[in-house]
């Protein structure tokens, strides 16, 4: 087995790049290899896969995912750190052939050069729903993955109606995948060490659950429904639903929809929220 970046090393890198983490970018690096060989097995990485990673940093991640996976594909926005990753793939052992680094923002990325099969990622934690939610509605061929995000979001992720962390996030995932916890992180496998828990969320996606005419309306809905979450969804949705354009409003459209009107977003399932953009439609 290679030998992984250890914490030493990490900051010795960091150093002569003059890299210094920026909560601006959400910059914790991992500094524990059996931290990182835990998630890659988590992930379930197989020998023929094409692996994703944002936000390689420093590439503790990366090192481990080369380890199995076919190639890696690793999106880093910052450029020193995009520039380093294959240098530090080349120290410790790996063919450089292996790697593509693609240096931009992964928010705006559309197109990659090979079509990944598997996220493996401990995402920046100021973006990590935007950037999930990108990745799983513009690149399909991702069939599962293991993401690290703050264990807020965690749990806001895998979430169930009724649960107080149910909200937009939990019911927009499953558009796309079905999400399970799939255990925490100690603060002390980061450098330097986050005020807040880390956690792993793993998914697998299944087909989406309707065109992309269906999910813009769909999110709209949603959307509404969670800004004002404590309101009823008559209330709530009220301004998606002009008595103008539709007679009764709100409350006649989520009727006829098959839904309480009086019911609140945080009971719903994705479902119910499709019946309810179907009515504007």
């Amino acid at each position: 087995m290679t030998t992984l970046l250890g914490a030493a090393e990490i900051r010795d890198i960091a150093a002569r790049i003059g890299v210094n983490p920026t909560k601006k970018l959400g910059q914790n690096f991992v500094v524990d290899a059996n931290t990182c060989r835990r998630i890659v097995k988590v992930a379930d990485v197989q020998r023929s896969d094409i692996a994703l990673e944002i936000g390689p940093g420093l590439g503790s991640l990366t090192l481990a995912l080369l380890e199995i996976a076919r190639s890696v594909i690793a999106v880093e926005i910052d450029e020193r750190l995009a520039a380093e990753l294959p240098v530090t793939v080349a120290a410790h052992g790996f063919d450089s052939d292996t790697l593509i680094v693609r240096n931009e923002d992964a928010l705006t990325t559309r197109v990659l050069p090979l079509d990944p099969t598997i996220l493996v990622a401990n995402l920046p934690y100021n973006i990590s729903v935007p950037v999930l939610l990108h990745f799983l509605e513009k690149f399909p061929t991702i069939r599962s993955g293991v993401v690290m995000v703050q264990s807020e979001v965690a749990d806001r992720l895998v979430a169930r109606p009724g649960s107080k962390n149910y909200g937009s996030p939990s019911v927009k995932a499953t558009w796309w995948a079905d999400l399970a916890p799939a255990g925490n992180v100690a603060r002390q496998v980061f450098w330097p060490i986050p005020n807040v828990d880390s956690s792993l969320v793993r998914f697998v996606r299944h087909p989406a659950a309707g065109d992309e005419s269906e999910r813009s309306s769909t999110f709209s809905v949603i959307d509404a429904a969670f800004a004002q979450r404590r309101k009823m969804l008559r209330g709530a949705l009220s301004q998606l639903f002009s008595p103008d354009l539709f007679p009764g409003g709100a409350e006649a459209a989520i009727i006829q929809a098959g839904v309480d009107p009086t019911a609140r977003g945080e009971t719903l399932l994705l479902r119910d929220f499709m019946a309810i953009a179907n009515t504007l439609a």
